[in-house]
């Protein structure tokens, strides 16, 4: 399998290009004409010494490495995937397809330009250091205003950032034993925080642009994996600011079965980076992938441009699985676990799920690899927008072996009126069969509509539902609404509206809205700090009560969650009556799992009391909270600051300098006229300006709309693994990911990258069955 690199910023050198202008006069005039001189006195005569000015560097080695590309596709077959370092990333794209030579011309110019004017900032190569121990360095050295800026190799790492704090960062490099530094020439402080004005103004310009999807996977910069079909302009304004992944890009070319590489550039300087990987110890080749295979990309490259909650990764699924396909072992005792009937309705090996997670953590991967194994999880569609929930549907709809074994989140928002009818009818439509409903306090028409879309009367006339809805409920006054039938007003509307027929109400009167409740103890994300130990049983007693009083064909099953990182936790929730369990925590820390490695290692060094309660972003206002990691992170800390910021004061205006200025530095990243700038176009975006226009009246209702742009950056930051933005990663995370840590301490499951999803339910199923089998043999013996 063959991968094309493409050289950026650094390799150009006077002379460059000099075989080349003769062979393709056609590009050197598009590109005298859009430069307004000549690009080949540029490149071969360097007038000036412009050549190593950033304004006509870029353009320069743009121009270079699209004519070595033409020659070489001229010349022989393309790439089967692509690659490039910084400003190398658009030759890249150029050759997948997503734009034609002048266009992709305009934009390196204009991205020159714009790099051109920082001023006042400096890069240096920091050699012989692993990134965090980089961090550790900076850390010490005080240089809290220098960020990571190209994580090269393992041990080669650029930082970026004022030029005053550099003096201290090479002191500190000096220091170090077995480490070097090397000043690079660059006039700014690029791909780091300090370029974010710049980007913005890249960006606005790349709205004029039109992408088209690429032809050949290019692995993003930004994420390290590949580029969507589309959002090219989103990953290419954030490439500014951000760190260039390039040690991840390698490992990810291994990954895919790469096994021949070639580097366009002037000087060589990206083949000595890739033969580093390949001599790691710790790199593996993607076990499945086969040399001159091509490979369909497995993921869709993450992020967004400003806090822009609408997006977010979606690992796609493929017919060559991302790890060895998963083992069926089938474990007898595990197997006789919980209901029968909830094993046989659900065409699940064990009576265990896999609960969602916000913004596709519980990635089309994660929940492709469970159904292939016999389980199910749910995707996370909360949090994303209709068209990345309609792509994973696609993906999991074509990924073999599956057999209907996947389900889908419905989150209730609201915020958002009719988000949840718009997602409803889009399930329907791709005619998926299983949902799990979080955050409802109340039965809503969506829920009703799915639960009882092509429900009917079997020939005996016992009602009969096609579709499963797992309700998540912490309190019993809000299960026994889904323990009951659809209030009579709601079928009524539905059929009005045509969105049930007369058959599937009369169905639905006989039915409960869910069968199954799951009952949510203290957990990760959204939660009212419930004990399962109280919970659980409660609820089994009301679901009996609710089957006799509805006189229910079979009865109402009764589901635990939260806290479940251990089989002692599973066999405990199987004696206090569960049917079913799900888990959460323990599966965000497995290879499937759709964020970043970065926050894996977190999860993975995590103890039972390494979580906090913080308010959670989508009702911040209300005051509701969520759990998330308190090891290594502030997010904690400054979210609940802004809580109480907001709760005490009517408005910013209220603030004292003191206040504002951590409120800008530590949380906003950004003046404040700036941050509600980007705040405004968010919600123009996403079709909601009556928030700004309510904001413009209340001062209050502006600063929430400020505080909570915090949450969706952090949320953001943290799944793309953002070096910067490490001490705000919001992860939402229970006590359930430290008991796993420690239960796995010192077995083949330490290493997070051995934890795939069905290996974690069989180590808590089987471990179950056998705790309760031993325990049940000590208090029966004589």
């Amino acid at each position: 399998m063959k991968a094309w690199l493409f050289a950026g910023q650094g390799s150009q050198r006077a002379g460059m290009g000099e075989a080349l202008f003769d062979r393709f006069p056609e590009y050197e005039a598009v590109a005298d004409r859009v430069l307004g001189e000549s690009v080949r006195a540029l490149c071969l005569d360097d007038p000036d010494g412009r050549l190593h000015r950033t304004r006509w560097t870029q353009p320069a080695l743009y121009v270079v490495n699209a004519l070595a590309c033409a020659q070489a596709l001229a010349e022989g077959r393309a790439p089967d995937v692509l690659a490039g370092h910084s400003l190398g990333e658009y030759n890249a794209l150029l050759a997948a397809g997503c734009f034609g030579f002048e266009t992709g011309l305009r934009i390196v110019r204009r991205r020159g330009e714009l790099m051109g004017e920082a001023d006042g900032g400096a890069m240096l190569a920091v050699l012989g250091l692993a990134p965090d121990a980089v961090r550790a360095l900076l850390d010490r050295a005080g240089a809290t205003d220098v960020d990571l800026a190209n994580l090269n190799t393992a041990t080669q790492v650029v930082v970026s950032g004022p030029a005053g704090s550099m003096n201290a960062v090479r002191a500190a490099v000096r220091a170090t034993p077995g480490a070097r530094c090397v000043p690079l020439a660059t006039s700014g402080a690029f791909h780091s925080r300090h370029m974010r004005p710049a980007q913005e103004r890249f960006a606005a310009f790349l709205d004029t642009i039109e992408f088209r999807p690429p032809r050949i996977p290019v692995i993003a910069n930004v994420t390290g994996r590949p580029y969507p079909a589309d959002g090219a302009a989103e990953l290419l304004a954030r490439q500014i600011s951000a760190p260039v992944r390039w040690h991840e890009t390698l490992r990810e070319l291994v990954r895919r079965g790469v096994d021949e590489v070639r580097e366009f550039g002037p000087r060589p300087m990206l083949l000595p980076m890739w033969q580093s990987v390949l001599a790691a110890p710790d790199t593996e080749r993607e076990p499945g992938a086969v040399p001159g295979r091509e490979r369909e990309p497995d993921a869709l490259a993450r992020g967004e441009r400003g806090p822009r909650p609408g997006s977010a990764p979606v690992r796609v699924a493929r017919d060559t699985p991302a790890a060895p396909e998963p083992e069926l072992v089938r474990d007898p005792a595990a197997a006789r676990l919980g209901s029968a009937e909830f094993r046989q309705d659900h065409g699940v090996r064990y009576a265990y799920l896999a609960g969602s997670m916000f913004r596709g953590v519980s990635s089309v991967e994660l929940v492709a690899r469970l159904g292939r194994a016999g389980l199910r999880g749910y995707f996370g569609a909360g949090g994303l927008d209709l068209g990345t929930v309609e792509q994973a549907l696609t993906a999991l709809a074509r990924t073999p072996g599956l057999d209907g074994r996947y389900g889908v989140n419905l989150l209730h928002d609201l915020t958002r009126p009719g988000a949840e009818d718009a997602l409803t009818a889009l399930l329907l439509r791709h005619d998926v069969r299983h949902v799990e409903a979080a955050a409802f306090t109340t039965v809503t028409p969506a829920l009703v509509r799915f639960r009882f879309t092509g429900a009917h009367r079997a020939a005996d006339g016992t009602p009969v539902a096609v579709r499963t809805l797992i309700a998540k409920c912490s309190r019993p006054e809000v299960a026994a609404h889904f323990m009951a039938p659809p209030a009579e007003d709601l079928l009524r509307r539905l059929l009005a509206e045509g969105a049930l027929t007369p058959a599937e109400a009369e169905a639905a009167r006989g039915l409960p809205v869910a069968q199954d409740i799951c009952v949510e103890g203290d957990s990760a994300g959204h939660t009212d700090g419930g004990v399962s130990l109280a919970l659980v049983p409660t609820a089994a007693a009301l679901a009996e009560e609710m089957t006799a009083r509805h006189d229910y064909p079979r009865r109402l099953r009764v589901g635990a969650c939260g806290g479940l990182g251990t089989p002692e936790a599973v066999a405990a929730a199987f004696v206090l009556g569960a049917d079913f369990v799900v888990t959460g925590s323990v599966n965000q820390c497995s290879p499937q799992a759709g964020t970043s490695d970065a926050v894996k290692d977190l999860l993975a060094a995590l103890d039972v009391q390494d979580t906090a309660y913080a308010p959670a972003g989508d009702l911040f206002e209300l005051g509701s909270r969520v759990q998330v990691v308190r090891k290594g992170t502030l997010f904690a800390a400054r979210a609940n600051k802004l809580y109480q910021l907001y709760r005490s004061h009517t408005g910013l205006d209220d603030l004292d300098e003191a206040t504002l200025a951590w409120l800008e530095h530590d949380c906003l990243r950004a003046p404040l006229a700036q941050a509600w700038s980007r705040t405004c176009a968010h919600y123009r975006d996403t079709g909601r300006p009556h928030e700004i226009e309510r904001a413009e009246r209340e001062p209050r209702h502006r600063m929430a709309l400020l505080f909570k742009s915090y949450f969706a950056r952090t949320h953001r930051a943290a799944q793309d693994g953002d070096p910067a933005e490490r001490a705000n990663y919001q992860v939402h995370c229970g006590p359930a990911a430290g008991a796993f840590n420690r239960c796995v301490a010192g077995t083949a499951l330490e290493p997070w990258r051995e934890r795939h999803v069905e290996r974690i339910a069989e180590l808590l199923m089987t471990g179950a069955a056998r705790i309760l089998a031993e325990r049940l043999a000590a208090y029966t013996r004589p």
